[in-house]
């Protein structure tokens, strides 16, 4: 006899309720692990769409929900460091400071022609990561300012800006750009 293995805690307002209830050591868990928080709300953020895509297989006989989504949380933070790792570029697309220091003076022309690099190359990417690297990077604006604006939470622009930065590289290696 089969029984039936989602429990009601995680239908769409369990997980609300579990975010609400685990979000927040999930987080303080993640930051712990990757020391950096915009890198830990996207930990946070993967590891309940892993907890919902997976939400089949969750037995709550076997183990309590938290032990669940730390479990799921433990690997989405070795995946991170795994990728971070792998891709080491991806920390530097991270550090604003870094990247304007380590920036190399440019003359009109490159300017311009850098200019119209990105240009060509946010055009290839989807909206929402256009506009949130548009609005956060390009503008300059506080993260709390545009998510505001956009009527999304502060986590989802940054790791719209997190995937936009990745794509955006892809998109310019695509151009032939090295550097």
């Amino acid at each position: 006899m089969r029984r039936p293995r989602t429990p009601s805690s995680l239908t769409e307002e369990g997980v609300r309720e579990a975010y609400a209830a685990h979000g927040a050591e999930l987080y303080r868990f993640a930051l712990r692990g990757l020391g950096d928080g915009g890198l830990a709300q996207d930990a946070v953020q993967e590891t309940f769409l892993r907890a919902w895509r997976a939400r089949e297989r969750y037995d709550p006989s076997v183990a309590a929900l938290r032990t669940w989504l730390f479990g799921i949380a433990r690997n989405v933070v070795i995946d991170l460091h795994r990728v971070r790792e792998a891709r080491p570029w991806l920390r530097d697309l991270s550090d604003h400071e870094g990247l304007e220091r380590h920036a190399p003076a440019t003359d009109g022309w490159d300017a311009l022609l850098h200019g119209w690099l990105v240009e060509e190359a946010l055009g290839r990417l989807g909206e929402a990561h256009r506009q949130a690297l548009t609005e956060t990077h390009l503008a300059g604006r506080p993260y709390g300012e545009v998510a505001a604006e956009l009527g999304i939470p502060e986590s989802t622009l940054r790791s719209r800006v997190f995937y936009g930065l990745k794509a955006l590289r892809v998109a310019m290696e695509e151009m032939g750009v090295e550097r």
